[in-house]
């Protein structure tokens, strides 16, 4: 295919920032562009974010059922060849399901689904139809956290035994979502969101962040949610112990009512031989501690690094990159698996660096965990 991929945009209308994210990082490398769009459940808003995109208004549809159809009607150099879904979590599962089930690739937000049940069914859907889908847990796309997962792979850490695992928020500190505040009102709303509050928008990052760094599953949960804000329906803060495939340990905690934090997620890895730090607010930066050597601080763009390190970065050292680029490299092995499905459709997902519709389904079974840990008075839950 030597063209760019073509890309759709379900969401991302006029008060989301998410969509243009997902437009910027899928562009960012030229791989793709956004040819049409769905982009809010109300046509008139559709049409005004369709302008604000700059696209053609035959390409600017009133829902997503009549984008997949037009998109399906369409030659097949023109249609969308996937499409990216940025909706609140309670429409993630049906514009995945028509878009599979016509043909189309997926990229979807996380939590994948608004259920572990719908997750399960999402799951036999991609292994039915035989078409990629993508789940945009954004900061296994950092270099330095590409770099973690390649020493801790390679040994350097030996055996992992504890894992530390935070993500501290301040937005939702007060009941900002009773003055309407758009993206407080539908992630505190458990219609919209569902059963997690801060453990589904980012507890689950969290989660899949150390599973991701250091290659073992979490297999139970010691957990405690909490409504600190009064009134709220949901979570807004979280908490737990943690155990690991393998014998490792570790803790996890995800707040949104960290008054003053912004949006600081941070790991910590120790092995039998060693240790390793990251954080958001130092993207470019990979703390190593051996016990037998000075404290390294690894740095991104360095020749020293991993292969799979090195490609995520677009700058020369000492250049920052962030947000937008680790969401660009989830975009990058995204593209490239769906050019590669095109020669071959037997194409092996687990052979490509993105979060797949396995890793979307263990994020919702970590909800699903979670939520029924906390509801327990039992020590520890397992995952279903």
């Amino acid at each position: 295919m030597a063209r760019k991929l073509h890309m759709g945009l379900i969401g991302g209308g006029p008060g989301s920032f998410i969509g243009r994210i997902h437009r910027i990082a899928a562009e960012l490398d030229g791989e793709a562009q956004l040819v049409c769009g769905a982009f809010s459940s109300s046509p008139e808003r559709s049409r005004e974010a369709g302008e604000t995109y700059h696209l053609p208004p035959s390409r600017v549809y009133a829902s997503y059922a009549q984008m997949i159809e037009a998109e399906k009607a369409l030659p097949a150099g023109e249609r969308m060849d996937f499409a990216a879904i940025v909706t609140p979590n309670h429409v993630h599962f049906d514009p995945a399901r028509r878009c599979l089930e016509n043909g189309f690739h997926v990229v979807v937000d996380k939590p994948m689904c608004f259920s572990l049940v719908e997750a399960k069914e999402l799951k036999e859907i991609v292994a039915r139809t035989r078409r990629l889908l993508a789940v945009t847990y954004t900061y296994s796309g950092y270099p330095m956290v590409k770099q973690a997962r390649a020493l801790v792979a390679s040994g350097r850490l030996g055996a992992i035994r504890k894992i530390y695992v935070e993500y501290p928020q301040g937005w939702l500190a007060t009941d900002i979502e009773q003055s309407g505040q758009k993206q407080a009102s539908w992630r505190t709303d458990p219609a919209r969101s569902g059963a997690g509050g801060a453990i589904g928008d980012i507890g689950t990052h969290a989660a899949q962040l150390a599973e991701y760094v250091s290659g073992l599953r979490i297999v139970e949960v010691d957990a405690t949610l909490q409504s600190v804000v009064p009134g709220r329906r949901l979570d807004d803060d979280a908490a737990m112990l943690l155990r690991f495939g393998g014998g490792a340990s570790g803790v996890l905690f995800a707040t949104q009512v960290a008054t003053g934090e912004e949006n600081n997620i941070r790991i910590r890895v120790y092995g039998e031989k060693g240790g390793l730090e990251w954080q958001q607010a130092d993207a470019n930066s990979l703390v190593l501690r051996l016990p037998d050597a000075p404290v390294q601080v690894l740095r991104t763009g360095s020749g020293y690094l991993d292969p799979l390190a090195a490609a995520g970065a677009r700058t020369p050292p000492g250049h920052p990159e962030g947000y937008l680029e680790a969401f660009a490299n989830l975009y990058a092995a995204f593209c490239k698996a769906v050019r590669d499905y095109e020669r071959d459709p037997g194409i092996d997902v687990r052979d490509y660096d993105f979060p797949n519709v396995d890793d979307g389904l263990h994020g919702m079974a970590f909800v699903d965990t979670v939520v029924r840990s906390a509801r327990s008075d039992q020590k520890w839950t397992r995952f279903l």
